[in-house]
């Protein structure tokens, strides 16, 4: 019996090897270097990866243009448009993320390379996630995601809450992988395959006379990936684990999270079962109205910016279902942009809240910002935009981004699924101006600057940019991310 071995296209797969062998020389250098490996060429490593598997994204997509999206190790892996922006954004946030963590170790007084090895594996899982074809792979890509997530929130050993917040995810987290591989098992049993395009085809080929082992299976996918993003109901670990874990994990885990569960999400509902749309439709209709709704009016009552920003999170992912509720290539186009545009915003908002939070990382309360932008104009007006743009307000990122949902919604036939949605923005935009507001009060007496490093100030400066930069002038973002999802396939 001789062995087959697939064909492998090694572009297809570049950021993924990029950023595990970063992760790979980084835990190499570290076991043969005497003591703890300095964090400043631990930094630069993980940076260097970074920006390698950024530039590859260029390359992939000069390849799609002359040969179109593509498959590889037996149609487990693809290769479209979808992937290689997605791709780009985990990069990007990869990038930024190091950097607000490079000036807190220093601060702490944290030494070694663990932080940067585990952040460059996770990045390798949600690359991972963007690109598979295949349940086996999401699984497998979901999972590197999540172990090295769970180490690093428990990151900070010498604070309680950082443990605990830990225990909460992986408890949490390990739950919901069952239930996905479970729900995966069960549609395996239904269609006779894990591959998503197989799976498709099944499904778009054949009636299924007993369906239910199909529509279990799809409920438990679902729910396994609403834990992921967390989406109402399913969203409990979220505030606690926010609050918890160290401020640049928190900035970190919200954005690459996000982008690959989101990915991986799009894929198996819109491509793999697409033709069951009136079954699954429903229940996510459910999902986007409570997630919205819910994450904004529990924002409210918030007095720890953390939770603030987690349940502002929660809000942001029903606005994201928005666009996979679609179902169509504008759905999916603009979740992609949300997801582009929102995941530098959300890390350069923790870079803010990192600074402030002072030594110890315990200053998180919303009266710690008050007066910040008249003692520090620069670092209060651009935490102010960037508050503004997770509100939607137009001239930035946002605006177009929540736009773009909700018009793939109402193109959808969800009027008035739209218009709940708006009114959880309409929720939403109460928190983010009493903090915006709270910033240009009168500082309390005695009140000083806090220093704002240069490393976290890089990551501050390209977060705004990017939301000013693509709040005027949206359209080559859009297009690219149309442009993406006609370079889709499954």
């Amino acid at each position: 019996m001789t062995l087959s071995i697939p064909s492998i296209h090694y572009l297809a797969i570049l950021p993924v090897l990029i950023l595990f062998g970063g992760a790979v020389v980084l835990l190499g250098v570290t076991a043969l270097v005497r003591g703890a490996l300095r964090t400043s060429i631990a930094t630069g490593i993980t940076l260097l990866a970074a920006v390698a598997a950024f530039v590859s994204a260029f390359f992939q997509w000069a390849d799609l243009d002359a040969h179109g999206p593509s498959t590889t190790i037996a149609h487990a892996i693809v290769l479209d448009g979808f992937s290689v922006v997605a791709s780009a954004v985990v990069a990007v946030s990869l990038a930024m993320a190091t950097l607000v963590a490079h000036d807190w170790f220093h601060r702490e007084g944290v030494r070694g390379a663990e932080y940067h090895i585990l952040a460059l594996a996770t990045a390798a899982g949600a690359v991972l996630m963007t690109q598979a074809n295949d349940f086996i792979v999401i699984f497998l890509g979901l999972e590197t995601l999540s172990i090295g997530l769970y180490v690093l929130v428990a990151f900070d050993r010498r604070r309680a809450t950082s443990s605990e917040a830990a225990l909460k995810y992986f408890l949490l987290g390990g739950f919901a992988s069952a239930l996905f591989i479970y729900g995966a098992a069960l549609i395996y049993g239904a269609t006779g395959s894990t591959n998503l395009t197989t799976v498709s085809y099944f499904l778009g080929a054949n009636v299924v006379l007993r369906p239910g082992l199909l529509y279990a299976g799809g409920a438990l996918v679902l729910v396994g990936f609403a834990f992921k993003v967390a989406a109402v109901p399913f969203h409990q670990w979220s505030p606690d684990v926010y609050e918890g874990a160290p401020t640049p994990v928190t900035g970190y885990m919200a954005a690459i999270v996000k982008v690959g569960a989101f990915a991986a999400l799009v894929r198996v509902l819109v491509s793999a079962l697409g033709s069951q749309l009136t079954t699954w439709r429903p229940l996510l209709w459910g999902l986007v109205a409570l997630t919205t709704l819910v994450g904004a009016a529990l924002a409210i009552v918030q007095r720890n910016a953390k939770r603030m920003l987690a349940y502002s999170s929660i809000n942001h992912a029903g606005f994201i279902l928005l666009g996979v509720w679609a179902a169509s290539a504008r759905g999916s186009a603009a979740a992609l942009f949300y997801l582009a545009t929102y995941a530098p915003v959300v890390v350069a908002t923790f870079a803010v809240v990192t600074i402030v939070g002072g030594p110890g990382d315990e200053r998180h309360t919303i009266d710690s910002y008050r007066g910040l932008a008249r003692r520090q104009p620069w670092l209060g007006a651009a935490l102010g935009v960037l508050l503004l743009s997770q509100l939607g307000a137009p001239l930035t990122s946002g605006f177009f981004a929540k736009y773009a949902v909700l018009a793939a919604a109402v193109d959808g036939g969800g009027g008035p699924l739209a218009l709940v949605a708006l009114l959880g923005a309409a929720i939403a935009a109460f928190f983010y101006l009493r903090w915006t507001i709270v910033l240009y009060a009168d500082s309390p007496e005695g009140a000083t600057s806090v220093p704002v490093p240069r490393a976290t100030a890089i990551a501050i400066g390209a977060g705004v940019a990017l939301t000013l930069v693509f709040g005027v002038w949206p359209g080559p973002l859009a297009a690219l991310a149309q442009h993406a999802t006609v370079l889709f396939t499954s």
